[in-house]
């Protein structure tokens, strides 16, 4: 069993004495279940699991109403060996997505309190607003991912203090050992071209190579379409399927911007509204927008209709390409090849699972660009990422401009050392990670 970071969150969750039923969002295929089942099945004398999606007779057992008792009695009907411990018994509803009256019943297990509930699903999102409106106040959200870096050290198995030792580094800008550098390198490459699906890396790991892993991945893809098929109600699907696979060919190009107006001949923003928005409530897609200007704050000053796209999750992309392409990611090691777009989705791809939202900068002469920007208390911070060693002519001059004036210091990655010239910090790709606590904790400029 891999260690993931909700195993914490949950052990926390259970000790809490007012805790509330958690519902546990994601997409597809990122090993919701399975933690949530190691959990349960670890930490409860008895576990109550219903998935709406494969036991679809369940689906009725809140028909009679809401009261806890009804719903077990409807349970039990369904399935007399069942029971319910009080106290120590966790209810987990899987696949929620697909009986949002469940959601409803929230309220009920929470002021009956007898009994621990988690909900979980792989489509959420795209219902999330109807959920929210029968359970607000009585429930706990957790938003899960694919597995991070630092959740793919440990399955390489690297320790805390391993990765300790590489957060004092960056701390202290002490340059990392050859040794070093050489062995987070190519963990990181491996990370970039497998992504953090669990059944993917869990291949790799068993296999020793790659062997597999990309038909894995592709399998992922056929799923999200099939999702997009079944799910997309109200919206033209074969829309969300045309942003769904040009999302490659936006990214293999020089700027990466997404444009409707050229994901099909003839195709218009408002025909394509909602569509987004349903791949990002999926759980599929980063989006990275346009800042009107440069300054904080973030949120408030940003066009929705400029943006770039990003998969969630770096392995999807990898498996849109063509079968050439694969072979010279895997066997050549041809990292920088797709104009860069790899190490950019992998690095927005890292800040999002750290807790960032995703911007981007480029004005309109096009003179001026950067990849992404994060902020600590003080400053909005620039983001470059460099596929080579080539000069950070953009993030120099963004620095430099005395207009900017929320931005006194930048931050490149590369795969070069750590280090700090006066004006913007280096640190190689795989630390991007831990560039949060990184900012929390530094006081930029010293």
């Amino acid at each position: 069993m891999l260690k993931r970071k909700i195993d914490q969150y949950l052990l926390s969750w259970k000790n809490n004495k007012n805790k509330l039923p958690l519902i546990v969002k994601g997409a597809r295929q990122i090993g919701k279940t399975k933690s949530i089942e190691y959990f349960a099945y670890n930490n409860y004398k008895n576990v109550i699991e219903i998935n709406f999606v494969l036991q679809k007779e369940y689906k009725d057992i809140f028909n009679d109403g809401f009261n806890v008792d009804t719903i077990i009695k409807n349970i039990t009907l369904r399935n007399p060996n069942l029971t319910f411990i009080p106290g120590d018994t966790l209810i987990f509803f899987d696949e929620i997505q697909d009986c949002i009256n469940c959601a409803t019943s929230l309220k009920a297990f929470k002021l009956d309190g007898r009994f621990d509930v988690i909900c979980s699903g792989s489509l959420m999102g795209i219902n999330y607003n109807e959920i929210e409106s029968v359970s607000v106040g009585y429930k706990e959200d957790f938003n899960m991912y694919s597995m991070d870096f630092e959740e793919y050290l440990w399955a390489r198995g690297y320790s805390e203090g391993q990765i300790n030792d590489l957060y004092y580094k960056m701390i202290n800008l002490t340059p990392l050992t050859t040794i070093e550098m050489d062995v987070y390198l190519n963990l990181f490459h491996e990370y970039m071209i497998l992504g953090g699906m669990p059944n993917v890396v869990n291949t790799f790991i068993e296999n020793k190579n790659y062997t597999g892993t990309l038909s894995m991945q592709r399998q992922i893809i056929l799923d999200y379409e099939e999702d997009i098929s079944k799910y997309a109600i109200g919206l033209d699907k074969g829309k969300v399927l045309n942003v769904f696979r040009k999302i490659p060919v936006f990214l293999g190009k020089e700027n990466k911007k997404f444009q409707i107006t050229k994901v099909a001949s003839g195709a218009r923003n408002r025909e394509y509204v909602g569509v987004v928005d349903w791949l990002l409530n999926a759980g599929i897609i980063n989006p990275c927008y346009c800042m009107e200007v440069p300054e904080l704050p973030l949120k408030g000053n940003y066009n929705p209709d400029n943006f770039k796209l990003y998969f969630m999750d770096t392995g999807i992309l990898v498996a849109s390409l063509d079968d050439e392409a694969s072979y010279d990611l895997r066997v050549n090691k041809n990292y920088g090849t797709y104009k860069g777009a790899l190490y950019e989705n992998v690095v927005g791809d890292m800040l999002v699972k750290a807790g960032y939202n995703l911007y981007f900068y480029k004005n309109e002469k096009s003179t001026l660009e950067m990849d992404f920007f994060i902020r600590n208390s003080q400053y909005l911070i620039p983001v470059e990422v460099k596929s080579k060693d080539s000069s950070t002519k953009s993030l120099n001059g963004i620095i430099d401009n005395t207009k900017y004036k929320d931005i006194k210091y930048g931050i490149k990655l590369c795969e070069k050392n750590i280090g700090f010239n006066g004006k913007f910090y280096t640190f190689p790709y795989f630390m991007t990670f831990l560039l949060k606590k990184f900012l929390l904790e530094k006081k930029l400029g010293e």
